[in-house]
């Protein structure tokens, strides 16, 4: 008896219900990679496109800052307020924060208790459990701070900036044992109290060396002073708008010594500042968006309507081994075609999307933006002349259109479209388990997910067949291998029985 032949054909129709489950498996996982894909372009869409390059100010600034002179001094962004008046800008000094900075204990050193031994007798003092039990503090603008003198200085700097009441930054120099608190605040606002606490070392002592601390060698904080055409303006930062441009300074353009007084020419190297119309900024921008949106709303409607070839189901390793390769492609193509054809998730983000632009259709026909024919499926389509004539007449318009005015920025066309799209992640996220905030394309699914509980449901179920169908092929063998052998008895008992004659 042929039994291996036997076993394998009786066998065979009992693994169709598993390649049924297999093929099943396999639908689903190409659906997730699929539905991974469209995940990724809406990620980038959202984070990539509508916020971080598009919805940004300087990505449709109609203007923009020309400097001259003396311009290592300070740097000009003009915004779309920018009311073009040119600008002659002196520097006589720049806003500061209230500091206070130790001596130093010399470097080394690690802990309060260690400080305090360097301050007397050098750093190479063996610290005693007394040593670590002392107990120092400090107030800094009405904060008490208490520590050991076994307590890291990286935590003693932790601490004192992670108390926003403080409002102050401490830092430690681990080379020549300074501490340095500073305020928060730029200017003559930022004020620095520093006071020691009754019953405690004063923690400034161990970096300074002073008995006690009284407060008064805080350097205050100084205001910005610039002359704007003459005339003298006082700012508690080094970062201001002055008509309509964004200026940051970086150093004084003058040596005197008074910062009140008007320098004179032959002391001064002033910056001059002009501004320009640039409105190709704002069209290549508005450009880019409408050709990533356009790009991504076919993504999506390809899907929708992609061929669908139910005949074409996923191969199993045995269909493979007897095909080509070329023909194992054509028909894998063909078998994963059309898995979100009508997929209601990417037709509920088409009509979302689709609905935002309607509903700005008249604003947006205004500045050059209109959609295509029907049947071409929400396509934008860009008139460049009519952009330009309206950034030319009323660029803040066209900026509060799009990324919404600065009273209300949830309110533009980028920020709504970024909403929908948003909601269909989350749906992506529920069904699918996909991450809402990547676009990596190998990233792994959640499995507390429909799509992921569904998976689980057919690996439990493709065991517990294959354990079934390893039972009833060991089952089968023992069978024909019984059979056989009670034939093969039967086959000697009926020689013996009726021998062959000679």
């Amino acid at each position: 008896m042929d039994i291996d032949s036997m076993v394998k054909s009786m066998m065979t129709a009992k693994r169709v219900p598993l390649d049924k489950l297999n093929q099943q498996k396999q639908i689903l996982n190409w659906t997730r990679d699929s539905y991974r894909e469209i995940n990724s372009k809406l990620v980038d869409f959202r984070t990539n496109k509508l916020t971080d390059k598009y919805g940004v100010n300087s990505a449709m600034n109609a203007n923009k800052a020309v400097t001259s002179g003396n311009t290592e001094a300070l740097t000009a962004e003009a915004t779309a307020t920018a009311n073009g008046i040119d600008m002659k800008v002196s520097i006589t000094q720049l806003a500061t924060k209230a500091t206070i900075e130790s001596n130093g204990a010399g470097s080394g050193l690690t802990t309060a208790s260690s400080l305090a031994k360097a301050k007397i007798n050098g750093s190479n003092v063996e610290i005693t459990d007394a040593d670590k039990a002392e107990k120092y503090s400090l107030k800094i603008n009405e904060q008490t701070f208490s520590f050991t003198g076994a307590t890291e200085i990286s935590t003693v700097i932790a601490t004192i900036n992670g108390n926003t009441k403080a409002n102050a930054i401490a830092s430690f120099d681990e080379v020549t044992g300074k501490l340095i608190i500073s305020s928060k605040t730029f200017g003559s606002k930022g004020a620095l109290s520093i006071e020691s606490v009754d019953g405690s070392n004063n923690l400034f002592e161990a970096f300074k060396g002073i008995k006690q601390y009284t407060g008064k060698d805080v350097k205050p904080g100084m205001d910005a002073i610039v002359f704007v055409n003459d005339t003298m303006i006082k700012k508690d930062s080094n970062n201001f708008l002055i008509n309509g441009v964004q200026l940051t300074l970086l150093a004084t353009t003058s040596t005197q010594t008074d910062p009140e007084v008007n320098p004179s020419t032959g002391t001064d190297k002033p910056i001059t500042i002009k501004t320009q119309s640039d409105p190709q900024k704002a069209v290549d921008a508005i450009k880019g968006f409408v050709e990533d949106y356009n790009s991504l709303l076919k993504l999506l409607n390809d899907k929708i309507s992609e061929e669908k070839y139910r005949d074409f189901a996923p191969l199993s390793d045995e269909q493979k081994s007897a095909m080509k390769e070329a023909d194992i492609t054509t028909w894998t193509e063909k078998a994963k075609s059309g898995l979100l054809k009508n997929d209601d998730i990417l037709r509920e983000a088409v009509s979302s999307l689709r609905g935002v632009i309607s509903n700005q259709i008249g604003a947006l026909s205004s500045i050059g933006v209109t959609t295509g024919s029907y049947f071409e499926g929400g396509k934008l389509k860009l008139d460049e002349t009519a952009l330009k004539k309206a950034l030319a007449n009323d660029a803040q318009g066209v900026m509060d259109l799009l990324q919404g005015p600065a009273s209300a920025s949830t309110t533009g066309v980028f920020d709504k479209l970024a909403s929908k799209v948003n909601n269909t992640l989350d749906a992506l996220v529920s069904r699918v388990g996909t991450n809402k905030y990547s676009t990596d394309l190998t990233s792994t699914f959640k499995e507390e997910s429909v799509m992921g509980k569904k998976l689980k449901n057919y690996n439990t179920r493709i065991s517990d067949m294959l354990t079934m169908l390893n039972n009833a092929e060991t089952r089968y063998y023992k069978q024909f291998s019984a059979m056989e052998t009670a034939m093969n008895k039967l086959q000697a008992q009926s020689s013996s029985l009726f021998p062959t004659s000679s």
